[in-house]
């Protein structure tokens, strides 16, 4: 099982050093994400200061951008880190792409099959000199002249991992991408009988096996090297179960643990005017709803006990912490999931 880390910092001159660091603490793989900042952007001194890791958008938001604008940046950013960029996308909900980015907001498991579909087409244009004629539903791209072609990649289009929760979008990635981000709310048992299931349906219909496919997993963990280290952790973690619990879109997980009362009353609590409410929403997260959606272990315990609940599952783990760690605190893990 390869080993991924999440990019942390928020200026582009501290993460520089940042990715040196967790290139030599042994990641195989650095991921930005689309928060606060640009998720492209964050990684051109990632990829220029390391030699081996993979860099990638966990995720990139598809549609806030046409795949045009996505193409250009992913192309660029796979020749500058010299192949190892992975293009991360997943759809956001509702609400974000029409208030946040004004977007159009329609169908999202179709738009984003045809999204990727356009991104491969632009691609191929680029790379084998193919005449640029792809026209969709939701998007057309019919014109490239040689001025505007960046012309082929050496190291040829970027991987495509998609995220994905529920079935229509699960499907997509198995039909059209290279892999799977499952969404840091999910379980072993989410996983075992939902989400792969439908993943094999997607790629038999693109005439492909599991073999030609990686699963990536942002899962949530609980550790610490002390007693309130590892209170701490929890406290923050409920909070964050909590937080995703609320979403009426991520319901369904909770309903095949039969906890779907508490997605009702989490997402109660979160149109709430109470200045209290996401602590309140973190108790109602009791033990075993912590311990089925995080592994929860000391750092010496974590890689096995990770191993256990997802290998087999997952090609690829990053330790999903909204809390404060130290890189080092994951170096037993990170050995033993890569043993394993």
């Amino acid at each position: 099982m390869k080993v991924d880390a999440l990019l942390k910092g928020a200026r582009l001159a501290e993460l520089a050093a940042e990715a040196k660091e967790q290139e030599a603490a042994g990641f195989d793989g650095l991921w930005s994400h689309e928060g606060p900042h640009d998720p492209f952007l964050p990684l051109m001194p990632v990829a220029e200061h390391t030699s081996r890791v993979a860099v990638g958008t966990a995720i990139a938001v598809a549609f806030a951008r046409n795949p045009m604008t996505t193409a250009y940046l992913a192309n660029d950013l796979q020749l500058h880190s010299e192949g190892r960029f992975v293009l991360g996308l997943g759809s956001q909900v509702k609400p974000h792409i029409e208030r946040r980015f004004a977007m159009p907001w329609s169908h999202p498991a179709r738009r984003m099959r045809e999204y990727v579909q356009a991104l491969r087409a632009i691609w191929t244009a680029w790379n084998a000199g193919e005449r640029l004629a792809f026209r969709g539903e939701f998007y057309s791209h019919t014109l490239m002249t040689p001025f505007f072609s960046p012309g082929p990649n050496p190291y040829g289009p970027p991987a495509v991992y998609l995220a994905a929760v529920g079935d229509l979008m699960t499907r997509v990635a198995g039909e059209v991408c290279d892999g799977l981000m499952p969404h840091p709310f999910t379980t072993e048992r989410y996983l075992r009988e939902q989400t792969l299931p439908v993943v094999e349906e997607g790629l038999a219909a693109s005439g492909r096996t599991r073999a030609d496919f990686t699963i990536a997993f942002s899962g949530l963990v609980v550790t610490g090297t002390t007693e309130e280290e590892m209170a701490a952790a929890a406290r923050a973690v409920r909070e964050q179960i909590a937080f995703y619990g609320s979403t009426p879109a991520y319901r369904r997980v909770l309903d095949l643990h039969g906890w779907g009362e508490l997605g009702v009353e989490l997402n109660r609590l979160s149109r709430s005017t109470d200045d209290d409410r996401w602590r309140r929403m973190g108790e109602l997260v009791d033990d075993e709803v912590l311990g089925t959606f995080a592994v929860v272990a000391e750092p010496d315990r974590l890689g096995e006990a990770i191993l256990q609940r997802f290998g087999g599952l997952v090609d690829r783990f990053s330790f999903y912490t909204p809390y404060e760690t130290a890189p080092s605190l994951f170096a037993p893990a990170t050995q033993a999931l890569q043993r394993g």
